[in-house]
């Protein structure tokens, strides 16, 4: 994300397969994205609360491209959102280490909490994990939804529907059809 084209914070809307999502950015990349609430307004009030120096705008080209790339992951196409810029500086460290591993999972693929405690070296903080990825600020580019419970339960998932977003979300990247759905762990 260049400066030039973002330097004051700001938010905008945008309709996907899931509903309306909102996305938040500044000047060193996206702050947040979120997944629907139960309507748009409720969806723009969370962000106004999330993020109080945004103001609603016009996205800058950077963001408008992660907003099409999130777009095309949602309409089934496999897109690897780890290359997004991402501004997690009011993030805990341990979170955006969790974010980190998160982000290596390729789409229609998942990993458990557990998994992700032994990739950073902590296999004992495996519920930490799943409170971290319960407070991800950029649902969808880190892919919180792509992270299971033990044995493959789909476990909790915080977004407006619970764990029925995460569901579909994992249907859409066809997590669902192609076997155990912690596959991409046994790799």
């Amino acid at each position: 994300m260049t400066t030039s084209t973002a330097t004051a914070p700001g938010f905008a809307l945008f309709e996907t397969p899931l509903g309306v999502c909102g996305i938040a950015w500044n000047a060193n990349g996206i702050t947040g994205l979120q997944l629907p609430e139960a309507s748009a307004e409720a969806t723009r009030t969370r962000l106004r609360r999330r993020w109080p120096g945004a103001h609603e705008s016009e996205p800058p080209a950077d963001v408008q491209r992660a907003i099409d790339r999130v777009l095309a992951l949602l309409g089934g196409a496999a897109i690897d959102l780890s290359d997004v810029a991402l501004d997690l500086d009011e993030v805990p460290e341990f979170h955006r280490k969790v974010y980190a591993v998160a982000r290596t999972i390729p789409p229609g693929r998942t990993l458990t909490y557990g998994d992700i405690a032994r990739r950073l070296g902590v296999p004992q903080e495996a519920r930490e994990v799943g409170q971290a990825l319960g407070r991800n600020p950029v649902a969808i580019i880190v892919p919180c939804h792509r992270v299971l419970a033990a044995n493959g339960r789909m476990g909790g998932f915080s977004a407006n529907g619970g764990v029925a977003t995460k569901r579909r979300m994992l249907e859409i990247e066809g997590a669902l059809d192609s076997g155990p759905l912690f596959e991409f762990a046994r790799r």
